[in-house]
């Protein structure tokens, strides 16, 4: 490997001190020390130096969250302890724990006859979805399903699974969204894995859950017991997969709902740490891992979200992106903090959208570039005129700068954010800056890919040398890992204590992506550190070549990916889907004008070596599956050396 290559990382440091709790640990008092006669607690004074709180940090670092004493906030035993004005505690009239379960009680009152939740014929007010809510948790509750529970939900977006991430964690359970397109053994493994108590499934995927729950029961034998499976009916499909799956012993959503109280008083969670969801990462290369987030996190990122997009009270929301997918980016809370409406889409496609934009008031809506690229790629035929500035945020994987010019000519506001499960979604935006609309639109659509600054619930944000955790230059070339810390970062993952020392590694979150930060603050995702491409010991971003191959007008989608080379140890393997109007006679002449054409654009050692035609394998939520090209890729052999 050359020197500082960012696929290789130092051996961990000694274990580094646990982050402290979000609510301050009631400290030991040294004998004879002054204690406070309000609350209790000793005035200063510690048993031991690693209780004391966090020690200021000097404003420069404070800045970019680059405080890297011990523990997360840093500081240490020599510094001086943090003084307050008061010895004023907190109580049950200025202190509560964090939670977006509110939300739901608020819209409900603000608005009980504005449309929350529509799907086809069904329009919910938020009185009825409130009331829902609470059937659901109390449901639950009746059959001891609260604290501890694991409520599982397979389902495409349906209001049944937008109501579950208000009524399970009223209950008190973790809401575990499950991906619709996982095979039936990855869902065994979640719902063992998740010791899921209830599961929730539409009726198009009860198959798919009972398929699932009979790999557990084959693995454990006698020792399996059966969760709670209830089936969600659809009135948009066709009846026959519901009767099927009460034959077999579902309990039918509705009949469920009517078995609890729709007044039900639910209890806020104690403690803001406690968690409020679970969801799984794709596990490409291994066993998909469980990300546990709390209601403090769901609650500010929510707030976050709404806030970086500018989203306006009542808005209106189509739900193209996937809810299972990062609990649909915590637009299902933060639509109830806003009296907002939801619009269900059960199947995503360029028709549906405009549709939906023309007919039901659509003003915003989320999608990973594979959608949008869907929506610029559209015929004639399934669009329509844009009747309002609609707002779109993408995130998922990093979109051409192509796309994004695309986009805004249709007449459509990009919002371009970032993120990961482990960080409740999109937790960076590239903000829109207004000195940037004189620019010329290529400048604009570049300024525009990068991923930006972090939200304002996350706290800390940079790019840093993964040996030495020290930030990169603010150049735009200097590669190095980003990394992220605060309230918008996950509880840890479950029952993983290995991936947990090697996320949290050194009092920050690493995201496994690499990047670079430039001069004005904003970073950019370069490549996943395991997509980088070495070619003759030089580092390739295999986005930077992605972005060329974009640009070609034959080009309808592409993925870059390392392929084996006799000469150069491996070099740049270009997978592109072609546009419908493209003559594919001669594909070989093709690859050669793809080659030409980025040769113009890159450095000669980034120009793909080899070009290969065909669809490209897609997760649910829009990813491409590079896992899946690598392996294609391998199969295809080295590039020859040549023997000219």
């Amino acid at each position: 490997m050359p020197r500082g290559c960012p696929r290789s990382r130092s051996p961990p440091p000694a274990p580094h001190p646990p982050p402290p709790s979000h609510r301050a640990p009631t400290p030991t008092p040294t004998p004879g020390a002054g204690v406070c006669p309000a609350c209790r607690l000793p005035k200063n004074t510690y048993k031991n130096a690693s209780e004391a709180p966090p020690a200021p940090t000097c404003r420069s670092k404070r800045r970019r969250g680059l405080n890297r004493g011990p523990g997360v906030g840093g500081g240490g035993a020599e510094m001086a302890v943090e003084r307050d004005i008061d010895d004023l505690p907190r109580n049950d009239a200025n202190y509560t724990a964090l939670t977006p379960l509110w939300f739901i009680e608020r819209a409900a009152l603000t608005h009980p006859a504005r449309a929350s939740v529509v799907h086809g014929p069904v329009r919910y007010t938020w009185a009825d979805t409130y009331r829902r809510c609470r059937r659901l948790a109390s449901a639950l509750a009746r059959r001891s399903v609260g604290h501890g529970s694991t409520v599982a939900v397979i389902a495409p977006n349906v209001p049944a699974i937008y109501e579950a991430h208000f009524g399970v964690p009223m209950a008190g359970a973790v809401v575990n969204c499950v991906n619709i397109r996982l095979n039936a053994a990855t869902v065994a493994f979640l719902l063992e894995h998740s010791s899921a108590e209830v599961v929730m499934v539409d009726q198009e995927f009860f198959s798919l859950a009972e398929d699932s729950l009979r790999i557990i029961a084959d693995q454990k034998k006698g020792s399996f017991k059966q969760p709670l499976l209830i089936v969600i009916g659809d009135q948009t499909c066709d009846p026959a997969a519901l009767q099927d799956a009460l034959r077999k012993g579902a309990i039918e959503y509705e009949t469920f709902l009517e078995s609890g109280d729709p007044e039900f008083a639910w209890k806020p969670p104690q403690d803001e740490w406690k968690s409020i969801a679970l969801g799984y990462t794709s596990g490409t290369t291994s066993n998909p891992k469980g990300v546990v987030l709390h209601h403090r996190g769901a609650y500010l990122m929510s707030l976050s979200g709404a806030l970086v997009w500018g989203m306006n009270e009542g808005a209106v929301y189509l739900w193209t992106l996937p809810v299972f997918h990062c609990n649909g980016w915590c637009y299902t809370w933060a639509l109830a903090a806003l009296c907002g409406t939801s619009i269900c889409l059960r199947q995503v496609s360029a028709k549906a959208i405009f549709s939906a934009i023309a007919h039901q008031g659509v003003t915003h809506f989320c999608g990973a570039p594979v959608v949008l690229n869907t929506i610029v790629n559209a015929p004639p035929a399934d669009t329509l005129p844009l009747p309002r500035i609609v707002n779109v945020m993408t995130a998922g994987a990093a979109p051409p700068p192509s796309i994004l010019a695309s986009m805004s000519k249709l007449g459509f506001r990009i919002t371009h954010t970032y993120g990961l499960s482990e960080t409740y979604g999109p937790s960076t935006v590239c903000a829109w800056k207004p000195e940037w609309d004189s620019l010329p639109a290529d400048e604009r659509a570049r300024l525009h890919a990068r991923q930006g600054i972090q939200y304002v619930g996350l706290e800390g944000l940079d790019v840093v040398d993964p040996k030495t955790m020290a930030p990169v230059p603010a150049d735009g070339t200097t590669m190095g890992e980003i990394v992220m810390r605060g309230n918008g970062v996950m509880k840890g993952y479950l029952k993983n204590p290995k991936a947990n020392a090697e996320a949290f590694e050194n009092g920050w979150f690493h995201s496994g992506d690499l990047g670079v930060r430039h001069a004005d603050g904003y970073i950019e995702v370069r490549d996943r550190a395991k997509d980088i491409i070495i070619s003759g010991g030089e580092n390739i971003s295999s986005l930077e070549v992605e972005k060329a191959v974009y640009l070609h007008p034959a080009v309808l989608e592409a993925s870059v990916v390392a392929r084996a080379d006799e000469q150069w140890g491996e070099s740049p393997c270009a997978f592109v889907t072609l546009k419908d109007s493209v003559d594919r006679s001669d594909e070989a002449a093709l690859a050669r004008d793809i080659m030409r054409f980025c040769r113009e654009r890159l450095p000669g050692y980034w120009v793909p070596k080899s070009v290969v035609f065909g669809p490209l394998p897609k997760t649910a939520t829009g990813k491409i599956k590079k896992h899946e090209l690598r392996a294609k890729a391998k199969e295809l052999g080295p590039v020859r050396k040549s023997r000219m």
